[in-house]
C-alpha cells in the first residue's frame, strides 16, 4: 500500500507515525484474512487424499462444510462484540481459537477428529474476516473504502489459488497435516501484529449486555438448516421423522430468534438492520452468490484431478484465472469506486457473468480440454471479482460507525449461510449422482471400491475402468453447475433496486474527544 493511501486513511493532522501505525495495522489485518480465506480453499485438493486415506469419502463434504457452518454461527457474535467492548482482544481470541482448531486437525488420526479440528477453526476464524473489515471501516471512509475492499478481494482471489496450490503441494510432498501445521506461524505474526499496533482506548465500556438467547437460537437455526441440506435425500428420506423434526427445529429457532430480538437490549443481529432497503437487497444478492460460489468451488480441484488427471498441485495452479479474474476486477473497480463514487453498476454486471460462468462450467465434458476450463474459471473470477467487495460497502455506507461491525458480520452470515447451504446442497447431489454412476465399480475386477478412490489409485487401474470414473466424476458434477444459473439471474435482479446512495466521505464517531487512527482501530 503506497503512502497516499495512507494518507486517505488517517485525519489530515495525522502524524507519520500514525500512517505508520495504519499500514502495519493493515498488514497484520490482511495476514488475518489470509488464514481464514485460505482455510476455505486449502484442503479442496487435499481432500481426495485424505478422505482416501481416512476411509471417509462418504464424509467428505463435512470437511468443508464444519469450518463454513461454525464460522458462520460466530460472525454476528464477532461482530456485535466489537461494536460493544472494542476489537482487540476478540481479535486475538478468534486468531488463537483458529489456531487450536489447526492443532487439533494436525493430529487428526479419524475423520470424525478432522471434522472436530475444521469445526475449531471455524470457531475462530469466523471472526477473522468479520473483525478487519470492521477495522477497516473505522478508519476509512467509504468514499476511500473501495481501494481497501480491492485489496482485500486481491488477498481473497490470492488464496483461492495459494489455497488449493499448497494443498496439493503439502498432499505430495511433506504431506496434508501440514495444511493445519502452517497456520500456527501466520496465527501467531498476526497476534503478534495486534499486540503491537491495535491499541484500545483507555476508558472502559459499561459491562455489555450479551445476547445469550438471541445467539443460541441462530446457532440451532443454522445448524438445523445445513443439516437438512447435507442429510435430506441421502442419509435420510425427505418425509422421514430425522428430516421433517429437522425443519420443525429450523422453523422454530428462527420464529424465537426473531421474538427474542425484540425485546433484549443488544441484539445480536437487530431487527432493525432489515428495514434498510439496500441492506436486504445486497444480503439476499450476497446469499445467492454464496450459494454459487461456493458451491462450485468446494468441488472443482477434486474435479480437476479426478477427471484431468492434474495432480494436486497442478489442480491448484489450474486455479489461476479464477484468481487473476478477481485480483484484477476487484482491485480496478475498487479505484473506480473510490475516484467516481458510483458503484451500484458493478455488482449486477458481477452476478450475471457468474451467471454465464456456471452455464459455461456445465457444458464441460470428460474430454474438455484444460485451455476451456481455464477460460470457464477466469469469467468466474471477473464476475466474482465485480460483485462480493462492493456488496459489504453498500452495506457499510448504509449504517453509521456504531453499528457498523454488526451490519459487516449480519451481512456476511447469510452469504455463509449460501456458502454452508451452496457447498452441502452440491456435495449432496455430487456425492449421490457419483454413488449412483460408480455403483457397478466393484463388479469390474479391479479391486477398487467407490469410498477410498484417490487421484494417485485411479491412476494405476485399467484404462477401461479409469474411463468409467473419469466419466463419472464429470457426469455427476459438471450439470448441477447449470442448477445454479438461475440464482445469479434472481440476484441481478434484486441488484437492480439498490439505491445508489452517496458514499460517505468522512468518518462518524460519537466519541467527544479528538479522534486517534489507532485508538480507533481497536474500538
Amino acid at each position: 500500500m503506497t503512502s497516499a493511501a495512507v494518507d486517505n486513511a488517517a485525519e489530515p493532522d495525522a502524524t507519520a507515525s500514525q500512517r505508520r501505525g495504519v499500514l502495519l495495522v493493515f498488514a497484520g489485518l490482511m495476514i488475518a484474512m489470509l488464514l481464514a480465506s485460505l482455510d476455505q480453499t486449502i484442503f479442496s485438493t487435499a481432500l481426495p487424499t485424505i478422505v482416501g486415506e481416512l476411509n471417509g469419502v462418504d464424509h467428505m463434504l463435512w470437511v468443508t462444510t464444519a469450518y463454513i457452518l461454525a464460522s458462520t454461527i460466530m460472525m454476528p457474535v464477532y461482530g456485535k462484540l466489537g461494536d460493544l467492548i472494542g476489537r482487540k482482544n476478540i481479535f486475538i481470541a478468534a486468531i488463537t481459537l483458529f489456531m487450536a482448531g489447526s492443532v487439533i486437525g494436525g493430529l487428526a488420526g479419524t475423520m470424525t477428529w478432522l471434522i472436530i479440528g475444521r469445526a475449531v477453526q471455524g470457531l475462530g476464524g469466523g471472526g477473522l474476516m468479520i473483525l478487519a473489515m470492521a477495522i477497516i471501516a473505522d478508519v476509512v471512509p467509504a468514499r476511500q473504502r473501495g481501494r481497501y475492499m480491492g485489496i482485500m478481494g486481491g488477498v481473497f482471489a490470492f488464496a483461492s489459488v495459494a489455497g488449493p496450490l499448497l494443498g496439493g503441494y503439502f498432499t505430495e510432498g511433506p504431506g496434508w497435516r501440514w495444511a493445519f501445521w502452517m497456520n500456527i506461524p501466520l496465527g501467531l505474526l498476526a497476534i503478534a501484529a495486534a499486540v503491537f499496533f491495535l491499541h484500545p482506548h483507555t476508558a472502559t465500556a459499561d459491562r455489555p449486555k450479551l445476547d445469550v438467547a438471541g445467539t443460541t437460537l441462530l446457532a440451532v437455526a443454522s445448524a438445523s438448516l445445513v443439516l437438512t441440506s447435507v442429510w435430506g435425500g441421502t442419509t435420510y428420506a425427505w418425509d422421514s421423522a430425522q428430516i421433517i423434526g429437522l425443519i420443525a427445529v429450523t422453523i422454530a429457532a428462527a420464529v424465537g430468534f426473531v421474538f427474542v430480538e425484540r425485546r433484549v437490549d443488544e441484539p445480536v443481529m437487530p431487527l432493525h438492520l432489515f428495514r434498510e432497503r439496500n441492506f436486504v437487497l445486497t444480503t439476499v444478492a450476497g446469499l445467492l452468490i454464496g450459494i454459487a460460489m461456493f458451491g462450485a468451488m468446494a468441488y472443482l480441484p477434486t474435479y480437476l484431478q479426478m477427471v484431468t488427471g492434474s495432480s494436486a498441485t497442478k489442480a491448484g495452479l489450474l486455479m489461476i484465472p479464477m484468481m487473476a479474474g478477481v485480483l484484477i476486477t476487484s482491485t480496478v473497480v475498487g479505484q473506480v469506486v473510490s475516484r467516481t463514487g458510483r458503484y451500484k453498476v458493478y455488482p449486477i454486471v458481477g452476478a450475471i457473468v457468474v451467471g454465464v460462468a456456471l452455464w459455461l462450467m456445465s457444458t464441460m465434458t470428460a474430454d474438455t480440454s484444460i485451455v476451456v476450463i481455464c477460460s470457464y474459471l477466469a469469467v468466474m473470477g471477473i464476475g466474482l471479482g465485480l460483485s462480493m467487495q462492493i456488496l459489504v460497502l453498500i452495506v457499510q455506507n448504509t449504517f453509521p460507525a456504531r453499528e457498523v461491525g454488526t451490519a459487516t458480520a449480519s451481512n456476511n452470515y447469510f452469504r455463509q449461510i449460501g456458502a454452508s447451504l451452496g457447498s452441502a446442497i452440491v456435495g449432496t447431489v455430487f456425492a449421490n449422482r457419483l454413488a449412483e454412476l460408480l455403483s457397478g465399480l466393484s463388479s469390474t475386477g479391479s479391486g477398487a471400491s467407490a469410498n477410498s478412490l484417490t487421484p494417485d489409485l485411479v491412476k494405476t487401474l485399467p484404462e477401461s475402468v479409469q474411463h468409467v470414473i473419469v466419466s463419472a466424476y464429470s457426469d455427476a458434477l459438471t450439470p448441477v453447475f447449470f442448477y445454479l444459473v438461475p440464482l445469479m439471474v434472481l440476484a441481478a435482479a434484486l441488484l437492480g433496486f439498490v439505491h445508489e446512495k452517496p458514499l460517505a466521505t468522512t468518518i462518524e464517531h460519537e466519541a467527544a474527544e479528538p479522534l486517534e487512527v489507532a485508538a480507533v482501530m481497536a474500538d
